[in-house]
């Protein structure tokens, strides 16, 4: 497919595309709220230990992370749906609500109980801050000039990734933790000045004010006893056993009903003519394999450096840093090359070939006991890789669906990746548990243990690469369009909002 020209300078202007200046104002404003949830994740998990040490029950202590992530997946299609019917912005800004509702419950919170029950509910408000932000790209910027708009996405992620373990621990120990939830509420009060401001001239059309409440129930029953299966098996229950069994077959059983359900119902909450597109089925299919490979193998490079290498904690968090480079850097030059060209295909190609390398390099790394000149470079590659597929995912799919369904497509996509990534962390779990014995770091020496987790690790990275080379056969199969030049006239202008003027 050759490359998609942009628009000559002499095309006729389009009257309701917003400025330069009102993209620039919606965009800082998204950055504001993607990173509320972003520093969020990366701030509690660094105080984790002083809060369960504070609430008691150690032994639950992963239930304030799960909660917050199993409620915030379950919810991410219903976002979409209702942005697509009720606007882009009312359902944002009931979104950061709900974050900050649940952030200052969580910050009073007296028992371990009420600590997970509020994270639940916190994560209710999260589960709408990465696809919304998304959709309102897409709705204000076209396809062809997105990449770089796109990139910034990964680009806050991957900062505040860094920057949340520094500023949760200072914050714990200069203050307590109960601040760290309380510090959202001047983040959140920012984002939706920011926003409101932004988007006080752009209207998106309000389509049927009808929501398919028993489709939203069965959807949401099904994907959280899914995500209960992935998140207590192997863990607290035995993959075997009738708990786990039994969620599983409840899943299956939802899922069978909510399927028959949206057949049948004029204004389903997902509209099974999603999966009808090739082109969006592929992309989730790609997101969901690539983030299970990150997710999975990713998850043990602090505990390779610690335990193999034996670096401190904190050192450990540093070395971590070239994969955030590179998606950092990967998805800067994205969007350059995306605005020039045109095409998305190429670039996720070589992303993912890039990946599955850097997967392989690890794993023999690892495997070889070869030293950090060799898995810093690796991980940095990585990093580049994975950077260049999300965005343009989410441009291609974007650009393919209708104006009707591009919020509840977006924001299905966004939870086809946080699927994968936690089949990803599961699988994981799994590999360890098999590959290092219970109690063997006291019943053997400190070289056999190391032996031990080295070879698990090892594993995981080579099962990364596995995962990688299979999304990298699938998005052979995925169907390149030409990327929209101009913006589609998916919202209106509201008359009566003040106006910036246009630069020539």
């Amino acid at each position: 497919m050759t490359a998609v020209p942009l628009p000559p300078d002499d095309a006729p202007p389009d009257p309701d595309a917003p400025t330069p200046a009102e993209i620039r104002a919606v965009v800082r404003g998204l950055m504001i709220v993607l990173a509320l949830g972003a520093l969020d994740q990366s701030i509690v998990a660094t105080a984790l230990p002083r809060i369960v040490g504070d609430l008691g029950g150690v032994t639950h202590m992963s239930w304030i992370v799960s909660a917050y992530v199993l409620a915030s997946t379950s919810v991410m299609p219903l976002y979409g749906k209702l942005a697509d019917q009720y606007g882009r912005k009312p359902v944002l800004t009931g979104a950061v609500l709900a974050f900050l509702l649940g952030s200052v419950l969580c910050g009073a919170a007296h028992s371990l109980f009420q600590m997970i029950l509020f994270r639940a509910i916190q994560g209710l408000g999260a589960g709408g801050l990465l696809p919304l932000t998304q959709i309102i790209i897409g709705d204000l910027v076209p396809a062809a000039r997105r990449g770089r708009r796109q990139g910034m996405v990964a680009s806050v992620f991957a900062v505040c990734s860094v920057l949340g373990p520094v500023a949760g621990g200072v914050v714990t120990d200069l203050l307590s933790w109960h601040w760290i939830f309380y510090l959202n509420l001047p983040i959140g009060a920012a984002a939706l000045l920011v926003v409101t401001r932004a988007l006080r001239r752009f209207r998106h059309p309000v389509r049927a004010r009808r929501i398919d409440y028993p489709g939203a129930l069965l959807m949401t029953g099904a994907t959280t006893a899914f995500l209960l299966v992935l998140t207590l098996g192997g863990s607290e229950w035995a993959w075997a056993s009738a708990p786990t069994a039994g969620l599983a077959a409840a899943a299956a059983l939802l899922l069978f009903l909510f399927v028959r359900h949206i057949r049948r119902v004029p204004e389903p909450v997902l509209p099974p003519g999603l999966f009808h597109d090739r082109l969006f089925v592929v992309a989730s299919l790609v997101l969901a394999l690539a983030f299970m490979g990150l997710m999975g193998a990713g998850l043990f490079f602090p505990l390779f450096f610690q335990l193999v290498m034996g670096v401190s904690p904190s050192h450990s968090g540093f070395l971590t840093g070239p994969l955030m480079i590179g998606v950092v850097a990967s998805s800067v030059f994205n969007g350059r090359v995306l605005l020039r060209s045109g095409r998305y295909k190429p670039a996720q190609i070589g992303g993912l070939t890039l990946a599955l390398a850097s997967f392989a390099i690890l794993g023999w790394a690892s495997a070889t006991a070869r030293g950090l000149g060799v898995i810093e470079p690796a991980m940095t590659a990585l990093g580049c890789g994975l950077g260049l597929v999300t965005p343009n995912m989410t441009i291609a799919v974007q650009n393919a669906l209708p104006v009707a369904h591009r919020g509840v497509g977006t924001a299905t996509l966004a939870f086809f990746r946080s699927l994968g990534g936690l089949a990803g962390v599961a699988g994981a779990g799994v590999i360890l548990a098999r590959s290092v014995p219970a109690g063997a770091g006291s019943a053997r020496d400190h070289a056999a243990t190391v032996a031990l987790y080295r070879h698990a690790i090892a594993t995981t990275f080579l099962a990364g690469a596995a995962i990688i080379a299979l999304s990298l056969v699938a998005i052979l199969f995925l169907p390149e369009r030409p990327l929209a030049t101009r913006r589609t006239p998916e919202s209106t202008t509201d008359p009566q909002a003040p106006r910036t003027s246009r630069s020539a």
